[in-house]
């Protein structure tokens, strides 16, 4: 059984995990020369309801990576403004690690390999193609998961942004996002907001150095720093252009609020370089990532795949999907959520199996039923879904699915009939 992955962000190596564990040959291919994707830049975890989404992958087998990552976690249990019980992990050295637990499963890694068309029998891709080193690749499978974003190429940013912001994800360097169910002949979807397609990339990062030495000791220390704006300097109105909306709170825009992830990751993008020097503690403050923050950042939410509640993307026989292809949702919980499933649905139709559908009695299930409605309504294609804010968050707070005491969430998963349900020996 061999099961390709195209995308390594989260999503991509959460699919490599579950298949691999549950029996499948495994490449998981990535054209830049690290994974994790925007988790490279990111690093926040287990706060407001991502800790019950979290705890519950866990309870159902499928909480491997989530253990790794804990493994490298700077700071836990802090709290910022519209967030409890947060978690940051250190972006500088989660991506060899993540590496080293996918070797030992026996996932083959491709990186620079950027995978530009499929090969078609029917309703079912049987090859993707690409280059590597610059030669010609082919790998051929029996079952496909895209991982692949929804961010880049330059052209979407240039067109509906700022322009290229220079992000992590390099497309100059390493060749832009290719759609593989487009490539399929699937007719995707874009999100949009009022005129804006897509949506903005949330957040930014300084060079920690570049902090005044009281306002980095104390981020240092404690994970996190709020500094109060003049109103003079606040960037009104564009937090709702944000992919995460969690953040689009009146304390983002009266505050600068850094989190500490290795770098200083300034959760409110949009400061043009000279205004946020003007602000206490910054004066000296030099953009990491992206480079050209003070412009912008990256367009996402461009070409998701419409799919079913098993992840099978409509119109295609032996191909998932997971992460930001799968719809509106923001964040790594979310996304290695959706890879671990499309994973273990991959080999169950491999094995001949009925596909997985998380019932909606799941905070996981409901997501992926709840956001594939949504986006089907020109509505929902303007919201953005993340179990840490905003609109799913409350959904889960509303049916009193919100909770943060591990054994409490264990048992309700039990009563649900969904224990272990994702191991890998039970879908083997």
């Amino acid at each position: 059984m061999r099961v390709i992955v195209v995308g390594g962000g989260w999503a991509g190596c959460a699919a490599a995990v579950s298949a691999g564990k549950a029996g499948a040959d495994v490449f998981l291919l990535e054209r830049t020369d690290m994974l994790l994707g925007t988790g490279l830049v990111g690093g926040i975890m287990r706060n407001n309801g991502r800790l019950t989404a979290t705890e519950e992958l866990k309870a159902m087998g499928g909480g491997d990576l989530f253990s790794v990552i804990e493994s490298n976690f700077l700071h836990k249990d802090i709290t910022f403004p519209g967030h409890l019980h947060a978690s940051l992990y250190d972006v500088s050295t989660m991506e060899p690690k993540i590496r080293r637990f996918l070797e030992a499963l026996g996932v083959c890694i491709e990186t620079g390999c950027r995978i530009t068309d499929v090969e078609m029998e029917g309703r079912r891709v049987s090859a993707v193609l690409g280059k590597q080193a610059g030669k010609e690749v082919r790998f051929d499978g029996d079952v496909f998961i895209e991982t692949t974003g929804t961010a880049g190429p330059p052209a979407n940013c240039a067109r509906h942004g700022n322009g290229c912001a220079m992000c992590i994800l390099r497309c100059h360097s390493f060749g832009g996002r290719v759609s593989i169910a487009a490539k399929a002949g699937v007719a995707e979807i874009n999100g949009q907001k009022g005129n804006q397609i897509g949506a903005v990339s949330g957040s930014c990062k300084l060079h920690k150095e570049s902090l005044a030495p009281d306002l980095l000791k104390q981020l240092n220390g404690t994970g996190v720093a709020v500094i109060p704006l003049d109103e003079h300097l606040r960037m009104t109105g564009k937090l709702s252009l944000k992919a995460c909306q969690q953040y689009a709170i009146a304390d983002f825009e009266q505050n600068v609020i850094l989190l500490d992830t290795g770098h200083a990751k300034l959760m409110t993008p949009f400061f043009p370089l000279d205004v946020l020097r003007k602000i206490p503690g910054l004066e000296n403050a030099r953009f990491e990532d992206p480079y050209a923050g003070g412009m912008g950042n990256s367009v996402r939410y461009m070409g998701m795949s419409p799919r079913d509640d098993a992840l099978k993307v409509d119109g295609v026989d032996n191909l998932f999907c997971a992460g930001e292809k799968a719809g509106l949702m923001v964040g790594h919980t979310e996304a290695i959520c959706t890879g671990t499933l499309a994973g273990i649905n991959a080999v169950r139709q491999l094995r001949g199996k009925t596909a997985l559908k998380l019932p909606e009695e799941s905070v996981i299930g409901d997501a992926v039923a709840f956001v594939r409605q949504q986006m089907q309504t020109p509505e929902g294609l303007g919201l953005k879904f993340t179990f840490s804010g905003s609109v799913l968050f409350e959904r889960m707070k509303e049916k009193g699915w919100y909770m943060t005491d591990p054994a409490v969430i264990q048992d309700r998963v039990k009563k649900a009939g969904l224990k272990n349900i994702l191991n890998s020996i039970q879908n083997r």
